[in-house]
């Protein structure tokens, strides 16, 4: 019996086998990461900076504007980590705002600060966190077991939420009392504003819950392909819920976040967040479709969009010259997220 003789590996036609390298390139696998999509927000943001510098010089540099950039970001900045989940898992929510309303004022009502000068401040931001989880849980069962569109039923929420805010509030701004309140989330430990600590915590505990938890992992598949996660096992429906809860519970934290740099609770607190939030999750690079998402992305989008207004400010433009340069924003970072998606899908 012969022994079998080595044959030469046959090479396609017109490849050199010599530079032929079946592995990823260095640029494919940073963009796979989001390390190159970062950058670019790094860019942008540093950008912006050397302009607010060079319009508005110290005014711009100084550590209370700095200061002020972040506690401007904060608030917002909550409810972008909360809508990073719902966008990421294929949902939207055009509620947010008027949700932060809701439970500003509800926090606020003269019963509630009642209760919280007997027992103890924490009772209203109790209240605030109960109050967007309860509508946020709506919002989700309305979607998954309704079968409501989400734009549909959140644009419902928006509606019936700022409503009931100026009902219970008579159309009138309730001013917080509670000095136990205003003494904490007014303070400034290490010079840092808690409000702005607070942004920092949601924002890292949003990231962990997101890239390393079995939580985060069903996010990417409902929000990819909800039917191959249901033949895997994903509760899909229950779990859609859960999206809506935690945004909601993202919301509370925020409107406790507001009354504290406002001391009151209004029913037109969080007008246009909705817009604010979904543009800064779509500047860092999630996907309006779902099935991806960064926290760190939507970390950058929400200061990028925060030095933007602060520059504008400075320099005593209007707020409508402000609108139109993030339209501006919004429509070039989806044709860039279209551009990286048919690069990556295209052989």
């Amino acid at each position: 019996m012969n022994a079998p003789t080595d044959s030469p590996i046959q090479t396609p036609p017109g490849v050199d086998p010599t530079t032929s390298d079946p592995s990823p390139s260095r640029a494919s696998r940073l963009r796979s990461t989001g390390v190159a999509r970062n950058l670019g927000l790094v860019i942008a943001l540093v950008v912006l900076c050397v302009v607010g510098i060079a319009t508005s010089g110290d005014r711009f540099a100084s550590t209370d504007n700095l200061l002020t950039i972040l506690r401007f970001a904060s608030v917002i900045g909550v409810v972008s980590i909360g809508m990073t989940f719902v966008i990421t898992g294929g949902g939207i929510d055009l509620s947010v705002g008027a949700l932060v309303a809701l439970a500003s004022i509800w926090a606020t009502t003269t019963g509630t600060q009642a209760m919280a000068d007997d027992i103890g401040w924490l009772v209203m931001v109790f209240a605030a966190v109960v109050v967007g989880a309860i509508a946020g849980a709506i919002n989700g069962l309305l979607i998954a077991y309704g079968r409501i569109v989400p734009f549909i039923a959140t644009l419902a929420m928006l509606a019936a939420a700022r409503g009931l805010a100026e009902i219970i509030a008579d159309r009138k701004t309730q001013i917080i009392r509670n000095q136990g309140f205003t003494d904490f989330f007014g303070a400034n430990p290490l010079g840092v504003p808690v409000i702005v600590i607070i942004f920092a915590i949601v924002t890292a505990a949003g990231w962990f819950l997101l890239n390393r938890t079995t939580f985060g992992r069903r996010t990417f598949a409902v929000g990819g392909n909800p039917e191959a996660a249901r033949l895997a096992g994903i509760k899909v429906q229950r779990h859609t819920v859960y999206l809506y809860m935690l945004l909601g519970i993202a919301c509370g934290i925020a409107a406790v976040m507001l009354m504290s740099r406002t001391t009151t609770g209004s029913s037109t607190h969080g007008t246009l967040y909705e817009l604010d939030a979904i543009a800064a999750v779509v500047i860092g690079g999630t996907l309006l479709s779902g099935g991806r998402g960064t926290v760190v992305g939507t970390l950058f989008g929400v200061l990028i969009f925060a030095t933007l207004t602060n520059v504008f400010t400075l320099n005593n433009l209007s707020t409508s010259a402000q609108a139109v340069a993030k339209g501006v924003i919004i429509v070039i970072a989806v044709l860039l997220q279209q551009r990286i998606a048919n690069r990556s899908t295209s052989p």
